[in-house]
Formats: structure tokens, C-alpha cells, sequence
């Protein structure tokens, strides 16, 4: 089995299992854990954060910071595909009572500069009011430049808005900018992080832990965070055993996911090369580049069931989605590349894609 449906399936390492086992522990709630203490001041200091809060997921940990950063009837500017507004189940609007303003991305990712600013609401009781602008670095795979993120940060601060990173992907962003411009990830990291107040890191996808998310910022934003943490039912007792696993994963799975985004190149160049070859696919798919550890083909919608039962029957797993394209509905397969993701795992999907 070669399970590409996304970075969130991978499990805990020996290494980490052990780590797990071995951690003293405390009652979180109390503030009385120690490793969860020292997962959360080994993260900050990574990012350049003051504190940090571990909470069980990251859809957790962007409502803790939507919900820490904006009042009932307060805005947030978002994207119309990132996590925050169309993958969390509308948590900001439901529970927070926060009006979320989707805005649409650029080829690369990015929202507009010029259209976050004309989102930007005039301080008038007909409107919500703006308070904070959200991003998601990586998105769908993609790295928002550094230039994008400062240019960003400096719109917010100019308008005097809040700014919050959904990083659920963010040491991927990092590693990708350490290949691309040379640099360590971690100084990376700290670097597409620094002026912003707020940003959650996950744990459980290409870090490799079995669950849990991060939330970093100011001292006085976390404790306020800390208080709708428990609000939303996250906050846990014997946590160490969590944090343990985030522990060992910023410590040794950071650097190695390098190993991840070069099986994933490896598995868009193949694709690449079987839709140029398969004559049943010539035309009718096309394979996308790949920055990071995701991976997008997209294929017509009438080849597509065949195609996706033929992956299940070779054992392969990926997931898909609809997509409305140049006036032609198209069905886009995702392939995540991750820790469990072997170069063997990549050269036998290829293989299968060619048999099809």
C-alpha cells in the first residue's frame, strides 16, 4: 500500500514512540506538564515567538487565534480556498461569530494586495469591522515569497490590522525557501514568522507526530488564547505524551523533510512523462509542478472514476476534488509526498499511472 492522500496519515517513528514513552508528565491545565512546557519554549524560541499553546489540532489552533484576535462582528480577511475559511467548517463564522471576507488567490497563491486593501471595511456601523488579515503559507503546495509576506505584514500594520499565519504546512515553506535561496529551514521558518503576531505550526503532518498543533505570539496574546483554548474543550491533562512526539519532531524530522519535497518533484516529473506517453491520457490530463510535497493532476472527468479505481486496485491511495477549469470540469488528484513516503512508494505509483 502507498498512501499519498496527504501527510496527516504518517506514523510516529520508533524514535518518537520511545520519546513518547520516556516523557515525565504533568497536568497540563495547571500549567504543571513539563514536556508540554518545553515544547512550547523550544517552538517559540525556533520561531521568534514569545510563547506558544499546544492544542490538539490545527483547525484548533487557527480558531484559537481567530477567536484571541477578533470580537463578535469583527472581520478577517481570508482566502477563498485556505484552510481557515473553506476546510474548517466555518468555525470562525459558528462559533466565533466572526465575519470571515474570502477573497480570491493569484496563480501563485497569494491574494492581491490591491484587493486586500479594497476588503479593507470603513470604520461605519453598516460594517463588520476588519480586524485581522489571515494567510496559509504553504498553500495548496505553494510558498508565498518573503517579499509577498513583508509586503503583507506592512499593509496590516499601516491599516492597523492584525496579521495570523495558518504554518500547518510552514516548516514545508521553510525547507523549500532553504533549497531555493540556500539558508538553514529553521532561520527560514523564523524569517516568513517575524513581524507577524500570530501563526500555528502542525504537528501531525509533515512533521510526522501523531497529533497536535501549535499556536505561538506574544506572551499576552497566549494567555488570552489559553483561556478559549479551554472555552473550545482543548485543553488537555497528561499532554506530554503529545508533546513529546512535537519534541522529537522539531528536534530530527524538520531538515528531512527535504526528502519529501524531492520525491515529490520525482513523482511530478513521472507523471509528466506518463501523460505524454499514455496516449489514453495525451490531452486529457496534464501533471503540475511541484514546490513543496504536493502534487496535482488533473484529468478529465470522464476518465477519472477508471482512473481512480485503478489506483485503489494497485493499492495506491490519493484523494480528489472537482475542479472548474477553462470552461472544462476536471477532476484534480492530489498526491502528498511524506515521512512514509518512499522513493520506491514514487517510482511504483508511476509505474501504475503508465499501466493505466
Amino acid at each position: 500500500m502507498s498512501d499519498f492522500r496527504s501527510d496527516t496519515v504518517t506514523q510516529p517513528t520508533a524514535a518518537m514512540r520511545q520519546a513518547m514513552l520516556d516523557a515525565p508528565l504533568g497536568d497540563d491545565v495547571f500549567g504543571e506538564d513539563p514536556t508540554v512546557n518545553r515544547l512550547q519554549e523550544l517552538a517559540a524560541g525556533m520561531l521568534g515567538f514569545e510563547a506558544a499553546l499546544l492544542a490538539p489540532s490545527g483547525t484548533q489552533s487557527n480558531l484559537i487565534a481567530l477567536m484571541t484576535h477578533c470580537q463578535r462582528g469583527d472581520e478577517a480577511i481570508v482566502g477563498q480556498q485556505w484552510h481557515t475559511y473553506r476546510w474548517e467548517a466555518g468555525g470562525m463564522a459558528v462559533l466565533g461569530s466572526i465575519q470571515p471576507q474570502p477573497l480570491e488567490h493569484q496563480a501563485d497563491g497569494s491574494i492581491a494586495l490591491a484587493d486586500i486593501e479594497a476588503a479593507i471595511k470603513p470604520d461605519d456601523p453598516h460594517f463588520a469591522r476588519t480586524r485581522l488579515i489571515a494567510l496559509e503559507n504553504t498553500t495548496g503546495g505553494k510558498v508565498l515569497p518573503l517579499s509577498y509576506m513583508r509586503e503583507v505584514q506592512a499593509l496590516a500594520t499601516r491599516r492597523g490590522l492584525r496579521t495570523h499565519i495558518d504554518g500547518a504546512r510552514l516548516f514545508n515553506a521553510a525547507v523549500a525557501l532553504a533549497q531555493a535561496e540556500g539558508g538553514d529551514p529553521v532561520q527560514q521558518a523564523r524569517e516568513i514568522c517575524r513581524g507577524y503576531d500570530s501563526v500555528s505550526v502542525c504537528l501531525s503532518k509533515g512533521l510526522g507526530a501523531p497529533i497536535g498543533s501549535l499556536l505561538l505570539g506574544s506572551k499576552e496574546f497566549i494567555q488570552q488564547a489559553r483561556r478559549v483554548r479551554k472555552m473550545l474543550g482543548g485543553g488537555m491533562r497528561q499532554a506530554g505524551l503529545i508533546a513529546a512526539a512535537g519534541i522529537h519532531a522539531l528536534q530530527q524530522h524538520v531538515h528531512r523533510m527535504a526528502d519529501d519535497h524531492v520525491n515529490a518533484r520525482t513523482l511530478a516529473d513521472g507523471l509528466s512523462r506518463v501523460v505524454q506517453s499514455n496516449a489514453r491520457l495525451a490531452g486529457k490530463a496534464v501533471a503540475h509542478d511541484a514546490q513543496t510535497n504536493i502534487v496535482f493532476f488533473d484529468v478529465e472527468s470522464g476518465l477519472a472514476d477508471a482512473l481512480l479505481q485503478h489506483l485503489a486496485d494497485n493499492n495506491v491511495k490519493v484523494t480528489s476534488s472537482m475542479q472548474r477549469l477553462k470552461n472544462q470540469t476536471m477532476k484534480r488528484i492530489r498526491w502528498v509526498t511524506h515521512l512514509d513516503v518512499t522513493n520506491g512508494d514514487v517510482e511504483r505509483a508511476i509505474q501504475v499511472m503508465a499501466a493505466f
